[in-house]
């Protein structure tokens, strides 16, 4: 019996073609199809009066971000221990120091109750982050921010293709963040973008991604180069290839059919899931929701056997996340209360989603997980 994992990229006649004309072209660096990428998510978004900036990874927009927000050594950034560990590399590579928040019970995102009290004199910024399914409370977070005077770095990860009252994640956040991995909604192999308020924080950015070099960017979307630059600043090899550019536009076409299918498999979820004993769905219809992932919650000493009795069955599972504040580098970061972090880092267990996932696919998993709950 086929397996079915927890990811699956959808790879098609068209990512396969997009990947041999990029490759035919020849010009294997940053290049055309990243312009066309840029312009392509800036549409998408409907962020036209914002700038964007595709990079190599969602880890460098993360780092890159940080630094447009001024973030440096000394500071304070507070982030959600409920998050990935990329967050807190990004955070520590600028030279300042995550605190650990706590996380909204039926969100699984920042609990901005619990930031309020973890503000000091060194907090420069924030991270918050839209967690599988659901999205932070983002007028709250901006009012929280503005309160405070801090730069906000809105993790978007798990959201591109959703929408927030209306508004399309990437056209409101004070500096949002995407990741275009290969397990995420789209993949671009890998890839990120920063979608940023201002020209000035794009200059910053497009300098910052190639090693600080002033290379025109109107240059290098022709597929050249030119040879004399400046340094004016420090710089990462951050830029994103044309090759994965290429296989991000062929995804971005599909964002309907991503958005359709992976919705339907998650209300056949809840509808299905809500009704076993023991297990805790998400709190959401699903609607302007494109789901990255989809989590349960079960009791944590139940998790493991859970899994195991999956896999037996050939289902796939995964744990997202392990706290912030358990890893060996981090413990001794400042933080505040984490009660509800810690009992859901306990209890959290991705189940399969895929972008035109099988109907016997999602009957497999469901059937394991009832058929486990009604051993004794």
């Amino acid at each position: 019996m086929e397996p079915v994992p927890v990811f699956k990229p959808l790879i098609e006649a068209e990512e396969i073609a997009a990947s041999t004309g990029a490759l035919e072209l020849g010009w294997l660096g940053m290049g055309s199809f990243v312009g066309q990428f840029e312009e392509a998510l800036k549409s998408h978004t409907q962020a036209a009066d914002r700038h964007v900036a595709a990079v190599s990874t969602g880890h460098a927009a993360l780092h890159l971000g940080l630094m447009v927000a001024g973030v440096g050594s000394g500071d304070e950034v507070i982030t959600p221990s409920f998050n990935n560990a990329a967050d807190f590399q990004a955070i520590l590579a600028t030279g300042a120091q995550p605190v650990f928040c706590d996380i909204d019970p039926d969100s699984l995102c920042i609990d901005l109750d619990q930031a309020e009290k973890l503000v000091g004199p060194r907090t420069k910024a924030m991270i918050v982050m839209d967690y599988d399914c659901v999205l932070c409370d983002h007028e709250r977070v901006a009012k929280f921010a503005g309160k405070h005077r801090l730069r906000v770095i809105h993790d978007a990860a798990h959201s591109f293709g959703s929408k927030y009252r209306g508004k399309p994640v990437g056209s409101f956040s004070d500096i949002c963040m995407f990741s275009f991995d290969p397990v995420k909604t789209i993949t671009c192999i890998d890839g990120g973008a920063l979608i940023l308020r201002s020209a000035e924080e794009l200059t910053r950015v497009r300098e910052m991604r190639l090693i600080g070099m002033t290379q025109p960017t109107t240059v290098m979307y022709q597929n050249q180069r030119a040879w004399t630059y400046d340094l004016k600043g420090i710089g990462f090899r951050y830029h994103m290839a044309n090759l994965h550019a290429a296989i991000g536009l062929a995804q971005i076409r599909k964002m309907g059919v991503i958005a359709q299918t992976r919705r339907a498999t998650c209300r056949v979820y809840n509808a299905r899931l809500s009704q076993v004993l023991g297990v805790t769905v998400p709190k959401t219809d699903f609607n302007d929701i494109v789901p990255f992932l989809y989590y349960i919650l079960v009791p944590a000493e139940r998790r493991d056997p859970l899994r195991a009795h999956l896999k037996e069955s050939g289902v796939d599972t995964g744990i997202h996340w392990q706290p912030g504040h358990r890893f060996t580098l981090l413990k001794d970061c400042r933080r505040g209360d984490l009660t509800v972090t810690d009992r859901v880092g306990n209890e959290i267990l991705s189940l399969p989603l895929h972008s035109r996932m099988s109907e016997a696919a999602v009957e497999r998993v469901i059937a394991g997980v009832e058929s486990f709950f009604r051993m004794p």
